[in-house]
């Protein structure tokens, strides 16, 4: 079953070049189990700093990220090691990153499976059932590396989830691929969350990607920018009561607008100059 994922004002900074980048500034978002989001941003947003967050490789400057049970700056190295291998599913981008190429698909299933392998009464999901699952089956025996790039791609979800972690984590997933090839990944990832209720996390610079999995999470300048459900956007309050506006709307009102803020009836009135 998949997990409940929590971020509560994570903050993470990069050091390049003796200067401080500040790559999160305060992320706050909830995740349901069994839920699909995609997160959508510019290059440098943010995007794939939060997964690599979320799959625990790195760890937030500050901020608590709750996967499941585990609050995930209170594990070990070793603990967070462990956990990507049993119950965090991650996919890098780029299939080849997954796979090993001269090893045969049942293969790089089968050592994907070796950590959760050790673990007492857990029984091992047959690798022909996870291929039949994203559209390879019949393709266990083949070698990795002589798949077409599409099947490569969704060869690597299948590795990414042959541990039967409630939490997946992919990243750029279609990046690569042809209109077609794009389609056969979505469908392997949506019936992957149908069929076992996995969270699944995506990142994605393509909209049609965010758009076909319904709940979109922007990332703007290190935070929740705004969120999409079913075709509608909101602007998201974070949890210091900061509201990212809409590009369009800052480029009519810049930083240092001062807006009148009319709270009635339930509904919420900016006013700034005379314009609502």
């Amino acid at each position: 079953m998949g997990v409940a994922v929590t971020c509560r004002r994570v903050v993470h900074i990069y050091r390049v070049e003796a200067t401080d980048v500040v790559a999160l500034a305060g992320v706050d978002l909830t995740i349901g189990p069994g839920e699909m989001v995609a997160l959508v941003g510019p290059s440098g947003s943010g995007k794939s700093t939060l997964i690599a967050l979320l799959a625990g490789l790195m760890r937030p400057a500050a901020g608590r990220i709750d996967v499941g049970r585990y609050d995930l700056g209170r594990l070990s190295d070793a603990e967070l090691h462990r956990l990507r291998g049993t119950e965090i599913g991650v996919v890098l981008q780029g299939a080849e990153r997954n796979l090993l190429p001269y090893a045969t698909v049942e293969r790089n299933i089968w050592l994907a499976q070796r950590r959760v392998a050790a673990t007492k009464g857990v029984e091992l999901e047959d690798p022909e059932r996870i291929l039949d699952l994203v559209g390879l089956a019949g393709q266990a025996r083949v070698r990795a590396g002589a798949l077409p790039r599409a099947a490569q791609q969704r060869a690597a979800l299948a590795v990414g989830v042959a541990a039967g972690p409630g939490l997946l984590l992919v990243d750029e997933p279609t990046s690569q691929l042809d209109t077609d090839g794009r389609d056969r990944a979505l469908v392997a990832l949506e019936t992957l969350n149908a069929t076992r209720g996995t969270t699944v996390v995506v990142v994605t610079h393509d909209l049609a990607v965010g758009a076909r999995i319904g709940r979109v999470v922007t990332i703007r300048d290190g935070r929740v920018g705004s969120e999409g459900r079913d075709g509608q956007d909101f602007a998201v309050v974070a949890g210091d009561g900061t509201v990212q506006l809409p590009p369009e709307v800052l480029g009519e009102f810049p930083p240092g607008t001062l807006f009148a803020v009319d709270h009635a009836d339930g509904s919420v009135r900016l006013q700034s100059d005379g314009h609502d």
